[in-house]
């Protein structure tokens, strides 16, 4: 697994950096294939937080987490992503037993603005075309709202969301 190790507003030693690579190698068991792994570290009030996001097919594991050190932060991020993975693994085996699912990988690109602009981030992703089934599981693996994405059958870009009570919506465009 690729691991890409950055701090924000602060030096991370080398201590660190190996001790969030050796963590991180525990995944590369779960996938045969090249993952990325990005490694975030920062303070934020007095607290450690940690930020980790592991790509692989198109699938995003993410997990950010705050305590007293960053090994406790870091040990907190990786059982949150293992429970993710496994989540996802029983998600996609109910739903899909006889085909399996198909990891394509997507790219994702993110550009800061201009501190005057009133958009903190832009974020442009491939809308691949998916039922509404498969991009609500891909927005409970990210741990969003919402999701974008391309309907497998009509074509058109739709959004889907999280409603209150554990119920989920769809934005269809009207033609």
């Amino acid at each position: 697994m690729k691991t890409t190790i950055n701090a924000r507003q602060m030096n991370v030693t080398e201590d660190l950096k190996q001790a969030a690579e050796k963590k991180l190698r525990k995944f590369d068991k779960f996938f045969p294939g090249e993952a990325e792994a990005n490694v975030v570290f920062s303070r934020l009030r007095e607290k450690e937080c940690l930020e980790v996001t592991i790509s692989y097919g198109g699938t995003l594991f993410r997990a950010e987490q705050r305590a007293d050190t960053f090994l406790n932060a870091l040990d907190e991020c990786v059982e949150a992503i293992e429970r993710q993975i496994r989540k996802n693994k029983t998600k996609i085996e109910r739903r899909y037993r006889e085909t399996s699912y198909p990891f394509v990988p997507d790219e994702i690109d993110a550009e800061p603005l201009p501190d005057d602009d009133p958009v903190i981030r832009i974020k442009t992703f491939p809308l691949k075309p998916m039922p509404p089934e498969e991009a609500i599981l891909r927005m409970d693996l990210l741990g969003h709202n919402f999701f974008v994405f391309k309907d497998s059958e009509t074509g058109e870009t739709c959004v889907v969301y999280k409603r209150h009570g554990d119920t989920y919506g769809m934005i269809v465009p009207e033609l």
